[in-house]
């Protein structure tokens, strides 16, 4: 469905112009108010996309398509990539009006954004989410939510402080059957749980090259790095490849730990807390020739959380016996009760040792998680009532941080013990310094 919006009157803007009409005169357009199947200013989020590629695309289809949105600018230091967004807007509201920018902080800087959506390779998340906290952007930004753990609360500081609603693309909080075996979970209807083994894709991704081309005038490489380590310009360490660099992103270990390491600590109500220890135990690439990718083939940790409570993590191929028995070769999360009863759930999948577990009905007045099935639209929603969206900004930096310091505890093949307080290595101080990075240029964090 095609929508006229020529003018553009945010939520924000048309408080103040409503303010002000008093003062002086004011043509308010129909659109404005509400007509042509359109939400009127007081319902409408005004948003702007940072990152056009890839997932980004998914989610800049959904949001369009909700009756109360109007995306009104774009941002990404792909020309093409961009200007091919910019045609799916255009088309949609049938006219010229969105705005491109190669920086977003141009974008952020706009005062009738509402909203941005934020789908940049994850060494872009925490600079993107910060700027945007500050300029009283609610952020839809997706997972894993940052680059490294020093990342994650930095953003998490910035959110609270600007007050602002930050959901986590970790679509799998809104699907039904992942909310299913959450509930059963944390209410006790497998028992006490003893261990949790995550499974995550298995790594094949090699190639050696000769040459590194110059970049295409359409892309601004230097800007794309950022404040990432110097890296220079390939096709295949671009587009979805980026995220086998791991000065971009972080394998597919981070890229599926914010799905079912994040279920995890959804079923078990770990949203605002983390392991005690953390115990790397394989980190190892592919033994073929290589120069232009470096995450590791194989990945294994173990981590305890209080009570006792164990989680494995690793690439499917290395998942434990209990583990392959339930599900096979599948991805997921498969969660075990001490009397050795199990449930285990993935896309597509839910399983457990006993079927009368799966035909329970979880109660009214157990915990229940909110209906609604739309990640999208649940960001949008808790935009309005300022509630807190099904992947606020304490579970999406706490699933991902499973993931950052598993790295950093199989990189140094050691045993690690962590403080989920204060978010700091308790017993090895020294090590506190790995939680982030130093950025390139004048890149700063915070």
């Amino acid at each position: 469905m095609q929508q006229n919006k020529k003018t553009t009157v945010s939520r924000r803007a048309f408080v103040a112009v409503t303010g002000a009409a008093i003062a002086a005169p004011y043509i308010i357009p129909a659109s404005a108010l509400g007509k042509e199947g359109s939400a009127a200013p007081s319902e409408r989020i005004v948003i702007g996309v940072i990152g056009t590629g890839g997932q980004a695309r998914g989610l800049t289809g959904n949001a369009i398509k909700q009756p109360d949105t109007q995306i009104v600018a774009l941002c990404d230091v792909n020309a093409n990539t961009v200007a091919e967004a910019k045609k799916q807007v255009d088309e949609f509201y049938g006219n010229q009006d969105c705005q491109t920018y190669r920086d977003f902080r141009e974008l952020n800087a706009r005062d009738d954004i509402d909203a941005v959506i934020i789908g940049t390779p994850d060494h872009w998340h925490a600079l993107t989410s910060i700027d945007a906290a500050k300029h009283a952007k609610d952020i839809y930004c997706e997972k894993p939510m940052t680059w490294s753990l020093g990342e994650g609360q930095a953003v998490v500081k910035a959110v609270r402080e600007n007050k602002r609603v930050f959901q986590v693309g970790s679509m799998q909080r809104s699907d039904p059957r992942f909310k299913r075996a959450c509930e059963l979970v944390r209410n006790g209807y497998l028992g006490k749980i003893k261990h949790i083994n995550v499974s995550l894709p298995d790594y094949d991704k090699c190639m050696w090259v000769d040459e590194f081309p110059k970049a295409p005038d359409y892309l601004d490489w230097e800007f794309y790095v950022g404040p990432a380590t110097w890296t220079p310009f390939h096709p295949k360490r671009y587009d979805w490849d980026w995220r086998w660099w791991m000065a971009f992103g972080g394998g597919q270990m981070m890229d599926w730990i914010g799905h079912h390491g994040d279920i995890a600590h959804m079923a078990m109500d770990w949203d605002n807390t983390g392991p005690l220890e953390v115990k790397g135990v394989r980190w190892e690439m592919l033994n073929e020739r290589n120069n232009l990718y470096d995450a590791p083939a194989r990945y294994l940790f173990e981590c305890e959380y209080k009570g006792g409570v164990t989680m494995t993590v690793a690439n499917t191929s290395d998942m434990p016996p209990e583990f392959k028995q339930a599900a096979g070769d599948r991805l997921g999360t498969q969660f075990i009760a001490r009397d050795g009863e199990w449930i285990y759930v993935d896309r597509g999948e839910f399983r457990a040792s006993n079927e009368e577990l799966l035909k329970l009905t979880v109660k009214d007045s157990d915990f229940r998680f909110r209906s609604e099935g739309n990640h999208m639209r649940d960001f949008l929603n808790c935009v309005k009532s300022r509630q807190d969206p099904a992947a606020p900004v304490n579970a999406g930096h706490r699933s991902a941080s499973i993931g950052h310091l598993g790295k950093i505890a199989c990189e140094l093949g050691a045993t690690l013990h962590w403080d989920p307080k204060t978010e700091t290595f308790a017993k090895e101080p020294s090590l506190n310094g790995l939680l982030t990075r130093k950025y390139r240029g004048d890149w700063k964090l915070g």
